[in-house]
């Protein structure tokens, strides 16, 4: 008995979801994963700054609506590539929520060619202009449940 594999886009969305649970933000948990080939460059999910206090130590640093303590998933994902020392350029984005205008930009600039988003979580008018504008396809990937039987992670607990 063999069983169906799942597809690229599920099993890139569901790292992505993964290391969402790494998060230290109090408000949303978000994960990303550069992808080059069907393979994984970097990745990240949002959180403080290395080394400092945590959103969930401290609480939520809010100017505007915004959390200034938080480095955005997409972000850290970028600066792993950097310091590695990996270029993404022609790479693509798998992450949890639609980009703000900041990720965007920097994603751009990286050379991303495609993003792949889950949840539909405040797209940025600006945001989908930028893509467009540069001609860099957005798509909407949501977690199937029938991802998540055939991931099955009961089948990896230590029996007592």
């Amino acid at each position: 008995m063999t069983s169906q594999r799942i597809s690229w886009h599920q099993y890139f969305i569901a790292q992505a979801a993964i290391l969402s649970t790494r998060s230290t933000c109090n408000r949303r948990h978000v994960g990303a994963i550069l992808v080059k080939e069907n393979r994984i460059m970097a990745s990240g999910y949002n959180g403080a700054v290395a080394g400092t206090p945590h959103c969930t130590e401290v609480g939520d640093y809010l100017v505007d609506g915004h959390c200034l303590r938080a480095v955005h998933a997409e972000q850290n994902a970028l600066m792993q590539a950097a310091k590695m020392g990996i270029a993404v350029d022609g790479a693509d984005l798998y992450v949890t929520d639609f980009p703000c205008a900041l990720c965007t930009k920097l994603l751009l600039q990286a050379g991303i060619q495609r993003i792949y988003f889950m949840r539909d979580y405040r797209p940025d008018p600006f945001a989908s202009e930028l893509l467009d504008q540069k001609k860099v396809s957005i798509e909407q990937v949501p977690f199937e449940a029938n991802t998540a039987e055939q991931i099955n992670l009961t089948q990896f607990l230590k029996e007592d």
